[in-house]
C-alpha cells in the first residue's frame, strides 16, 4: 500500500517541512509515499548556488520579480515555481544506500514519460544546451520540461523533480537574471512546458497523472493507495 499526500501547507517553509517529515515516516514505517503538488511561488536555489559569489545578487533578482528565494537540499541549480508548476516525489524504503540509485532514476524517468505521453505530451530524454538546473536526468520537448534529482538517507530514498506545466515566459523572466548573477549558462529558449509539448495547461490534471504513474511504479507494490491531504 502506498500513501498518497496531496496539497500544500500554508507557507513555503511549512510546505518543505511536510516532505522532510514524509521521508522520516518512510524510514520508520517502510510504507512508500507519493506526492505531486504545486508548491508556492518561489525560486529554489541549490547548495552550489549558495556557495557562488553572485548568490546574494541572484536572490535579490528573484525577489525583485516577486519570487521569494529559498535554498533546497535536493537537486542542482536554481529552479522557479510559479504556483502552477508541479513538483513530485516518490519516497521508498531503502535497505542499502549503496544500491539502486540508477534503477530508481530509470524507473522514475520511464514513469514520467509515460504519464505525460498519456496526456498528449511526448517527451524525449535529455535537455537542450543552456537549460535550467542542468543534469543528466531530464525530459524535453522544444525545451526542458522535467528535471529529476535523488536523495538517499538511512531507511529511505527520494526521487523528486519538477514539471513545467505552462508559464514559460515568467519562468524565463526570473531565471535569466538569476543565472546571470550566478554566472551559469542559461538560454530562455531552453524552457519547455507540458502545454507547449501538446498536453494540458492544467496543473491539477498533470499532478494527478504523475501521481497515478508514480504509485503504479512503486517497486513490488500492488498499485493500491491511501489518499490524504496536507493539514
Amino acid at each position: 500500500m502506498t500513501r498518497v499526500v496531496r496539497g500544500h501547507a500554508d507557507g513555503i517553509g511549512e510546505d518543505r517541512a511536510v516532505t522532510r517529515a514524509l521521508v522520516g515516516d518512510v524510514a520508520e514505517t517502510g510504507e512508500p509515499v507519493v506526492r505531486a503538488w504545486t508548491p508556492h511561488r518561489q525560486v529554489a536555489f541549490g547548495r552550489r548556488d549558495a556557495r557562488a559569489d553572485g548568490y546574494d545578487r541572484a536572490r535579490a533578482a528573484a525577489e525583485e520579480r516577486g519570487f521569494p528565494s529559498r535554498e533546497r537540499r535536493v537537486g542542482g541549480r536554481a529552479v522557479a515555481y510559479t504556483g502552477r508548476t508541479v513538483a513530485f516525489c516518490r519516497i521508498e524504503p531503502l535497505v542499502d544506500v549503496r544500491e539502486g540509485m540508477t534503477a530508481r532514476y530509470e524507473a522514475a524517468t520511464a514513469d514520467l514519460r509515460g504519464a505525460l505521453a498519456d496526456l498528449g505530451a511526448p517527451l524525449d530524454r535529455g535537455e537542450p544546451d543552456g537549460a535550467f538546473c542542468p543534469g543528466s536526468h531530464s525530459l524535453s520537448a522544444e525545451g526542458k520540461v522535467v528535471g529529476l534529482a535523488q536523495r538517499v538517507r538511512r531507511g529511505a530514498a527520494t526521487v523528486a523533480g519538477i514539471c513545467l506545466v505552462a508559464d514559460r515566459r515568467p519562468i524565463a523572466d526570473v531565471l535569466e537574471p538569476v543565472y546571470a548573477a550566478l554566472d551559469v549558462p542559461f538560454e530562455r529558449s531552453s524552457i519547455g512546458s507540458v502545454a507547449r509539448a501538446g498536453g494540458p495547461d492544467d496543473p491539477e490534471r498533470v499532478a494527478r497523472a504523475i501521481e497515478r504513474t508514480l504509485v503504479a511504479g512503486v517497486g513490488g507494490g500492488s498499485g493500491e493507495a491511501t489518499v490524504e491531504r496536507v493539514s
